[in-house]
């Protein structure tokens, strides 16, 4: 039985969303049980037999600041959430609140992994190639060192083997070209220590790629620092709404593009799906001793459902240990005169 804890109070919604997706999801995953975290009026008449609530008295506002949400609201329901991953009562925990306050109470709760400086933010993309481009960081890290782009490398591979069965995924460094004497110092640098880890075999580098492989599925996985990776998201998701609009618009010009439409719905169906942002929430938090979720703040039912099976595969599939065993087998480099 896998069991997750989950802040129903997070995101702009709250329980409004949280709850039906967590009736939803009990309902396709038999072997799961939820721990619910939130306000008790909120909780009150949300039964099930495999589910468990814990009552919290405070809340994390999507615009509280840092320091209120870590320091002052000690009783938040986010934090009670993660608290249940550190006390051993759930695998992992969900949340669609704050990421900033999300990121920095998980990091203070559950503490960072040996080897690991900063956890970073992971998550997937479509690709043309019919599968997903897993990118990190996606907004944890604005500044980033070269050995930090390792250890995001390094944690990203153990997610990717655990997303696709793939147990050699290839790693792309985002730059601004294909060659090696590209981009800034940091890149440079980080280019080389992920040569030397290729060599090594503690992962898979392909090199350096651009903009444009991460949609074209050039890479398994793409490295890059936080501020560039949550452009790159935001872009992925305002494109796919973009194109949805576009189709919309085009098919209802006049009689014809209308019946064109109603020839091409079931393609233009699989597209829409295809490109959702809602089936790829769930952005995880790597190179915690815990496993916690972050799914969109502003997504309905659907997206938080999602978040709430990333989860359960990761904990199925031991993600925290696959993570453990890569930077253990690549400790060499992250503790030697190289790493961070």
């Amino acid at each position: 039985m896998i069991t997750i804890a989950v802040d129903c109070m997070g995101g702009d919604h709250g329980p409004s969303v949280t709850l039906p997706a967590c009736r939803h999801f009990l309902d396709k995953h038999p072997d799961v049980s939820l721990v619910l975290v939130g306000l008790p009026q909120a909780l009150g008449e949300f039964l099930h037999p495999r589910v468990r609530s814990v009552i919290a008295s405070e809340v994390v506002t999507m615009d509280d600041p840092l320091e209120v949400a870590l320091r002052r609201k000690k009783d938040s329901s986010m934090r009670v959430a993660i608290q249940q991953v550190k006390d051993g009562t759930a695998q992992a925990a969900v949340s669609a609140g704050n990421t900033a306050a999300l990121m920095a109470i998980a990091r203070y709760v559950l503490k960072t992994l040996d080897g690991i400086d900063r956890p970073a933010i992971a998550a997937q993309v479509p690709n043309a190639k019919g599968r997903a481009t897993t990118m990190l960081d996606l907004g944890a890290n604005v500044d980033c060192t070269a050995e930090h782009l390792l250890q995001f490398a390094v944690m990203g591979s153990a997610l990717v083997s655990v997303l696709t069965d793939n147990n050699n995924p290839t790693v792309g460094l985002l730059n601004i070209g294909e060659e090696a004497i590209k981009g800034s110092e940091t890149i440079k640098r980080a280019g080389e220590l992920l040569r030397t880890a290729g060599a090594a075999g503690d992962l898979n580098f392909f090199g350096n790629v651009e903009g444009n492989d991460v949609f074209k599925g050039t890479v398994d996985l793409v490295v890059c620092d936080g501020f560039v990776g949550n452009v790159m998201l935001k872009s992925s998701e305002g494109l796919a709404s973009m194109i949805v609009s576009i189709l919309r618009a085009e098919f209802s010009r006049n009689a014809f593009t209308k019946l064109a439409a109603f020839v091409a719905y079931p393609v233009m169906n699989a597209l829409k799906k295809r490109i959702d942002p809602r089936r790829y929430s769930g952005g995880v938090l790597l190179g915690l001793r815990g496993l916690v979720f972050k799914s969109h703040g502003s997504g309905d039912a659907l997206t938080f459902e999602t978040a709430l099976t990333r989860a359960y595969d990761s904990a199925r599939n031991h993600l925290l240990d696959r993570v453990v065993a890569r930077i253990a087998h690549a400790a060499p480099l992250l503790h030697g005169p190289t790493g961070a």
